[in-house]
């Protein structure tokens, strides 16, 4: 089993995206079949490299070299391969979170001076999105690729069918500091804000990874991604790093599809599977058999793993769950677990190549709050309120909000958001202790903590739960049985049909805390009592 390149040499970097594909196909071979779609079809390196040729071809004119480019497309050829068009003539990609609703979507398309946005009939009709359409008609024009394909030229095919030939003659030379794709956080702290990615930014975060894990990951894996292209995990982790490192990939087009992608998984050979812990929740509980079962092990990242999901996939598949952690702003792996030195609980060492620093908060005694540097992150965030003005993070660092505990051998144990965190009695307590302790109680349910003001306390904690029977005195007494310090529990319980979560499967703290306001209010309104 041949595995992947064992030392980070910031070097491998000094390139473009789609010079680095081009690297890739020269080095793997350009009839390796290197991605398997959705509908079965199976692409090699030179039929993406002709596919980015042809279309950047004909999508050029769309744009000027340098400007951004809207890319609306579920995980699949045809995103990747938009990608690359793009990339190769010197345009930006602006990845498009469909699911984020016409508001958001129209500050993010504010914040990246973004007015033509390239997407498909057949992607606006199966995923019904023809109302978001109709909202955004006058934002954007939009550009369908099957209309693009219809009305290719002699020029277009040419480019195609010689680009592979002389690639150096057709790609732009693009400087590996310019933008390379522009993507948006989800907004629900404010208007979505659009973070900056460098060419260098990405592929040395790929080669970082890769770094990282050199033992891990072979040529001879195939990788499962099931996650959104607009998410930076699903597009630098999901589609570029195996595209760039020569290992197969086999796209999904949406991860709520928690009963049709297990059967793929199994049927597809998938060795290892990218995920978020709450759809490989639900995944490992549609399985009815081993579909599982021939995974090597499954990475997961955007959310806290809950021990519930690690014991699952382990009981159920004998699968090692990975946990890793990263930012938008950081291409986005930070740090990740590796098999033979993965400590359940943490999120692993940072990846080669990085600084981190911690600063002291108020209230929290082992830990701080987390900055991190290095060549993968961001060159700045773009604003709806000042559109096109880049603001560099100060000095390079960026802040991520989160408060994280080093243990003595260097692996980060990620506290909770700074934003998620209770001041209770002038002591700062977790969320996220509240949801690990429903969790561990109420294994086949979903669970979400919110803070809403006390009069007597400052704030308070309460519980969202889908368990229809959760009392606070049974949660109570397995926190003592546990020796879970009181202040970590909620002073309510809400039961809810359904806890709120984004596209990218991320618990949604925005509709959480509006949700659990909106309770409190009716309940005081009407006299009710929550469980306490």
């Amino acid at each position: 089993m041949a595995s992947l390149r064992s030392a980070y040499d910031p070097r491998h970097a000094d390139t473009s995206v789609f010079s680095a594909l081009l690297a890739a196909r020269k080095e793997y071979g350009g009839k390796k079949v290197i991605l398997h779609d959705a509908d079965d079809r199976k692409l090699t390196y030179d039929d993406i490299v002709r596919a980015a040729f042809a279309l950047g071809s004909a999508l050029k004119k769309h744009a000027r070299r340098g400007e951004a480019i809207g890319v609306m497309l579920p995980t699949g050829a045809g995103a990747v391969i938009s990608f690359f068009a793009l990339s190769a003539y010197g345009r930006v990609p602006a990845m498009i979170n469909f699911s984020a609703g016409a508001r958001n979507i129209r500050a993010a398309l504010k914040a990246g001076q973004v007015q033509k946005i390239i997407t498909a009939h057949a992607f606006i009709e199966k995923a019904e999105l023809e109302g978001l359409m109709g909202e955004l008609k006058s934002d954007a024009e939009f550009v369908y690729l099957e209309d693009v394909r219809a009305s290719l030229g002699i020029g277009q095919k040419a480019a195609g069918a010689l680009g592979p030939v002389t690639p150096w003659a057709f790609a732009s030379n693009v400087d590996p500091n310019s933008a390379a794709v522009i993507l948006f956080t989800s907004g629900t702290e404010g208007d979505p804000k659009g973070v900056v990615l460098s060419h260098r930014n990405i592929v040395a975060n790929v080669h970082q990874i890769l770094a990282h894990v050199p033992e891990a990951l072979s040529l001879d894996d195939v990788l499962y991604n099931p996650l959104p292209t607009f998410h930076c995990f699903g597009l630098t982790a999901g589609a570029l790093l195996p595209l760039l490192s020569g290992m197969k990939s086999v796209l999904h087009p949406s991860p709520l599809q928690t009963k049709i992608i297990p059967k793929r998984v199994e049927e597809t050979g998938a060795t290892i599977l990218f995920a978020t812990d709450t759809f490989l929740n639900q995944y490992i509980r549609a399985c009815t058999g081993n579909e599982l079962g021939k995974l090597r092990f499954a990475v997961c990242g955007a959310e806290r793993v809950r021990d519930e999901t690690r014991q699952l996939v382990k009981r159920r598949f004998n699968v090692e769950l990975l946990e890793g952690y990263g930012a938008t702003e950081a291409s986005p792996v930070i740090a990740v677990n590796q098999p033979g030195n993965n400590r359940p609980g943490t999120v692993g060492r940072v990846l080669p190549g990085m600084e981190v620093r911690f600063e002291p908060v108020p209230g929290i005694e082992h830990g701080g709050r987390m900055l991190v540097r290095g060549p993968n992150v961001m060159k700045g965030y773009l604003s709806a309120a000042k559109p096109g003005q880049l603001q560099p993070p100060p000095g390079g660092w960026h802040d991520t909000g989160d408060i994280v505990s080093p243990d003595e051998e260097s692996y980060l144990a990620i506290k909770g958001r700074l934003k998620r965190f209770a001041k209770i009695g002038g002591e700062m307590v977790s969320l996220a202790v509240a949801e690990n302790c429903a969790s561990s109680l109420w294994r086949e349910h979903e669970h979400a903590a919110a803070v809403l003001p006390d009069k007597r306390k400052g704030e308070q904690i309460v519980l969202l739960t889908t368990y229809p029977k959760a009392e606070r005195g049974d949660l109570q007494r397995w926190a003592q049985d546990h020796g879970v310090n009181e202040l970590s529990l909620p002073r309510k319980i809400f039961q809810v049909s359904a806890i709120p979560v984004l596209g990218t499967g991320k618990m949604d703290i925005g509709a959480v805390q509006k949700l659990a306001a909106e309770i409190a209010a009716q309940n005081e309104a009407s006299g009710t009592r929550a469980a306490e």
